[in-house]
């Protein structure tokens, strides 16, 4: 049985109509600080996500990549294309705070369900749309996709060896801050709501997020008009801020300013760069980044990764090693932060999930049920929100509109 929510958005209801990663990384966050997630998904097919794997959580028939961002969320099947599932949607919205989507751009209205349809019959609903490229500007009608935004946002321009090909990052990190940028519009829009009784539309575009991220390197380019070029490990703005190999492996070395720079020269029997004007100042060494990278190269070669780990954090110098995701996972202080839960899931399985990062000291991050089974709550919320009964709720099934 779910326990009942605890976190500061106890008593908030999202319709959430997202499907994928974006979207359901924004809904997860939400469910995580108490909000109730009526997760919509097609009869038979649900979320695409549940199809792609391998992996698969084991002995179970639910892909690591669902449950990775669907806890915390009953499961409703509703066929949003005809026209008894519209009105279903529309009869839920009645008892709904917010509706999250991502559908392409004008989808949702084909079936009275846009957000200007809504905002008269429901004025203080919250309306979170998240698309690849926002509601308006000449690509808003594209599809949005992880790769062609990191493609199209600069990223990959950044990422990678100076002399190989541009690099995606590892992990769809334009899908997930587009999701938390979500969150985030939310979060401000309940606010607004809680003052004003007024709801609104927040219009996320993937593209438009990823830009927002480029931080130092896109101020870099509006400060010179000049394109950062890839860099490797290295950090455009600092060094010595980079990998180096070691006796047994590899370790980052950042060094974050020069009294840092002046402890580590001391230390290992690096004086006299002291006196080089090549290494003067952390902006002389960017300047020279490859003498840098030379000239320390040996030196980080005659110790160990764990040798050098442990004479560098004695001497409060930024270093640690490059984990593989099992030396992640097994790290003491990555466990002592409760970074993995384990929740019961209704296949009879115990799946593990990766915890929300956020610690809240009253109100924290709620683990009240796992992700769901496909439809797995449609006849419980057709019951206490729509008060259905049983055989209305069959019709429905056997019509293919649940």
């Amino acid at each position: 049985m779910e326990k009942p929510p605890t976190g500061p958005l106890k008593g908030i209801r999202v319709l959430d109509l997202t499907r994928v990663l974006a979207g359901p990384t924004c809904t997860q966050m939400l469910g995580d600080l108490g909000a109730e997630i009526i997760k919509i998904e097609r009869p038979e097919a649900g979320d695409d996500t549940r199809g792609f794997a391998p992996p698969f959580v084991p002995n179970t028939k639910e892909s690591a990549y669902f449950v990775g961002v669907n806890r915390n969320k009953k499961s409703i099947t509703v066929d949003i294309a005809k026209p008894e599932g519209q009105a279903i949607i529309q009869r839920l919205l009645e008892s709904c705070d917010i509706l999250a989507e991502n559908f392409k751009v004008g989808a949702l209205a084909k079936y009275g369900l846009g957000w200007e349809q809504l905002s008269a019959k429901y004025p203080r609903l919250i309306y979170c749309s998240i698309t690849g490229f926002g509601q308006t500007g000449p690509y808003a009608p594209r599809p949005g996709y992880d790769a062609l935004i990191q493609a199209m946002g600069g990223v990959m321009s950044l990422t990678g060896d100076p002399d190989g090909s541009p690099q995606k990052v590892g992990v769809p990190v334009a899908d997930l801050f587009a999701g938390l940028y979500g969150c985030i519009g939310i979060l401000a829009a309940l606010q607004h709501r809680n003052a004003t009784g007024q709801g609104q539309q927040i219009d996320i575009g993937m593209l438009d997020t990823h830009v927002a991220w480029l931080a130092n390197q896109g101020m870099n380019y509006l400060a010179t008009g000049e394109n950062p070029p890839r860099l490797g490990n290295q950090h455009p703005n600092i060094a010595p801020y980079q990998e180096f190999p070691t006796k047994d492996g590899y370790i980052i070395l950042a060094v974050g300013n020069d009294p840092t720079f002046e402890r580590f020269c001391r230390a290992f029997g690096q004086e006299h760069l002291l006196a080089d004007e090549r290494f003067a100042s952390n902006p002389k060494r960017v300047a020279n980044r490859q003498a840098v990278t030379d000239t320390l190269t040996p030196v980080m070669r005659s110790r160990t990764t764990a040798e050098w780990i442990d004479q560098l954090e004695a001497l409060k110098i930024g270093c640690g090693p490059i984990n593989t995701l099992e030396q992640v996972f097994a790290d003491p202080h990555v466990q002592a932060r409760g970074m993995v839960v384990e929740m019961p899931h209704a296949s009879g399985e115990t799946v593990k999930v990766i915890a929300n990062p956020v610690k809240l000291s009253a109100t924290p991050p709620d683990y009240r049920s796992p992700p769901p089974l496909l439809g797995q709550h449609t006849a419980e919320v057709f019951s206490e929100l729509l008060g259905m009964g049983e055989a209305e709720i069959a019709d429905l099934k056997a019509r293919g509109i649940v």
